[in-house]
């Protein structure tokens, strides 16, 4: 759903576009109202204009018009229905002489660009914090996308606002996230994988030393299940990497019956398989291999902690196709339930009783993800635990 700030937000151009045309506005407002008050300094004056023997011939009462060169013009209205202009050129004065009243700064060609610097010097004042308010996001983004650059992946930056700017640094924190999160998950699939490694190649090593001439069955088969055991760990740490490569090759992607993988996988692993309720078949868009895998190892994990029977669910729940994988074990405590998705993550003492690497719901989580699902565990009143795998139908 799209907010309300994101629907009327104004984009950052039109702002400091406005900002300028008020700008001018300002400036041109100041000025016209500056000129006015310059000519409307000088009051009106009666002016008569007679001739040679006294009589008037013109007459009124006007306000002269202020010209920098020719100084001041007086239009007066003569008896015979003409105009008559009377200047009265600007007086010569001597150097250092003020005019009447001493504001030299405000009469003449430099009095009105004195007028004009201190109106613009008001709208660059003024203008100042608005442009500056909005170049300062811009400096923000560039110290977090600089302290990022070094190296410092924790970096974020602050998402104020509604226009470009915002989006982009939410768009900035979010690839941060998972460029770190990425970075991290890698850091600890070596690290745990290393360890992990260690076990079986021990084992083996150990194994190859205390090797008779005529070794046991018992001892082979021995060596055996943690030589598949280390084959099993390296399958599953490179799937794990492809699977978190976006743009690496999983397979080919198709129409998959999710009824008939289901049925199959709960053949194989002992498990009930409850159906649909109207009998048709779940099809899905994706690599069929990938789901099998996935509902493999769910069913591997339930049947490892599993006291009883597992069972599979299958259900249509509006545009998605629900496996729902129930155990009859001791369980998920919800402080975990997020956690052993993790890569060779386990539960407390889980590894000495039941066994595994740890990779296995990872791997569920990374294949329903490239399937645009989600995997989680659900609370069922205490009594083992419920995984459950969301994947869109397919449009048939």
């Amino acid at each position: 759903m799209v907010s309300w700030h994101a629907r009327f937000r104004v984009p950052l151009y039109f702002r400091i576009w406005l900002a300028v045309v008020l700008a001018v506005a300002v400036l041109t407002l100041a000025f016209g109202w500056l000129w006015r008050l310059n000519n409307e300094q000088i009051p009106e004056r009666e002016v008569i204009i007679r001739n040679q023997a006294g009589e008037v011939i013109g007459q009124d009462k006007t306000r002269p018009a202020r010209d920098p060169i020719r100084g001041l013009e007086f239009t007066v209205d003569m008896m015979d229905g003409s105009q008559l202009i009377v200047q009265l050129p600007p007086r010569r004065r001597s150097p250092g002489e003020l005019p009447a009243g001493g504001r030299s700064w405000t009469r003449g060609p430099g009095g009105l660009l004195w007028m004009l610097g201190i109106v613009a010097l008001a709208v660059a004042v003024g203008s100042y914090p608005i442009i500056r308010r909005l170049t300062l996001r811009l400096d923000h983004l560039r110290q977090g996308v600089e302290r990022w650059g070094e190296g410092d992946l924790s970096t974020r930056i602050e998402e104020s606002g509604s226009d470009e700017l915002a989006f982009l640094a939410q768009r900035f924190n979010h690839a941060a996230e998972r460029v770190e999160t990425l970075l991290k998950s890698h850091k600890s699939l070596l690290a745990n994988a290393s360890h992990e490694l260690r076990s079986p190649l021990a084992r083996i090593r150990m194994g190859l030393e205390l090797m008779e001439p005529q070794a046991s069955p018992a001892f082979k088969e021995e060596i055996l299940r943690n030589i598949a055991e280390l084959d099993q760990l390296v399958d599953e740490i490179l799937l794990a990497s492809r699977l978190d490569t976006k743009e690496s090759d999983i397979g080919t992607i198709e129409p998959v019956d999710l009824t008939g993988l289901a049925a199959e996988e709960c053949a194989r692993a002992g498990a009930e398989l409850v159906p649909t309720d109207d009998g048709k078949p779940l099809v899905v868009q994706g690599v069929a291999k990938l789901l099998r895998r996935a509902v493999r190892n769910l069913l591997e994990n339930a049947r490892r902690y599993s006291n009883g029977p597992v069972t599979v669910e299958l259900r249509r729940e509006g545009e998605h196709a629900v496996v729902r994988v129930r155990d009859e074990g001791p369980g998920v405590p919800a402080e975990e339930r997020e956690r052993i998705f993790e890569p060779f993550y386990r539960l407390a003492g889980a590894s000495e009783r039941y066994g595994g690497v740890g990779l296995g719901l990872a791997l569920v989580r990374s294949i329903t993800q490239r399937h645009h699902g989600s995997v989680q565990c659900e609370d069922q009143d205490g009594v083992g635990a419920c995984f459950v795998v969301r994947i869109p139908c397919h449009q048939m």
